[in-house]
């Protein structure tokens, strides 16, 4: 499987979300550091790490495999921002792009999974 996991679509969209998910945290009430905060940020975390470490795997049904724990951190992560806005954590405008950014991360993650599975 040839080029660099940075080459990937699906990996770019993923460093901005998890990019944009650290800024807005850095919003969210300090008593959170320890719970929302820090689980929304791992799964975010996770989603760019799978994809990255998926390339790295031999077949492409173990690439495959860690696409999709990818694509389940990123659900996780769509979870647990729409947590933080039903908690006031996040204003509707802010959920709604960062959201919207998930959207599109999981239309190419998947679009990608389909390319690896028959």
């Amino acid at each position: 499987m040839a080029g660099s996991y940075r080459d990937l679509i699906a990996w770019q969209k993923a460093m901005a979300l998890v990019t944009e998910v650290y800024q807005i945290t850095e919003e969210f009430p300090r008593r959170e550091m320890y719970g929302l905060t820090r689980q929304v940020r791992e799964a975010a975390v996770s989603v760019p790490s799978n994809i990255a470490e998926g390339k790295g795997r031999q077949t492409k049904k173990d690439y495959a495999q860690f696409l999709y724990r990818a694509r389940a951190s990123l659900y996780e992560t769509q979870t647990q921002l729409e947590i933080a806005k039903n908690l006031h954590f996040l204003g509707e405008d802010v959920f709604t792009k960062t959201f919207a950014k998930c959207v599109e991360t999981g239309r190419v993650l998947n679009g990608l999974i389909t390319s690896l599975t028959p």
